[in-house]
Formats: C-alpha cells, sequence, structure tokens
C-alpha cells in the first residue's frame, strides 16, 4: 500500500510540473488517503501482533 502512495505522490509531481494542476491534486489526495490508510494498517498490525505473541 505504501507503494501505491509514492506512485501517486510521483504522477502529482510529474502532473504538477506540466501544468496539470487538477490531476496533481486529485493524485496529491488519493495519495493521503493511502498513507493514512497505510499507518493505521500498520499500527493495528503492530498492536494485535503483540498481543498475539503473548
Amino acid at each position: 500500500m505504501l507503494h501505491y502512495t509514492i506512485v501517486f505522490f510521483v504522477i502529482a509531481l510529474i502532473a504538477a510540473l506540466f501544468g496539470f494542476g487538477g490531476i496533481a491534486a486529485g493524485a496529491v489526495s488519493i495519495a493521503k488517503i493511502l498513507f493514512f490508510v497505510f499507518i493505521v494498517l500498520a499500527v493495528a498490525s503492530f498492536v494485535f501482533g503483540s498481543m498475539r505473541g503473548r
């Protein structure tokens, strides 16, 4: 999932470089959503993994 976040961020940078502001804004918002979903899933995985080990 973090891979897709980086891909959308790179797409946003390239679109912004060429002047496509709308596409860049859309790609940045998708990248933000994916990043926060990744963070939530990573934290949940660490919490449940540490509980399971006990």
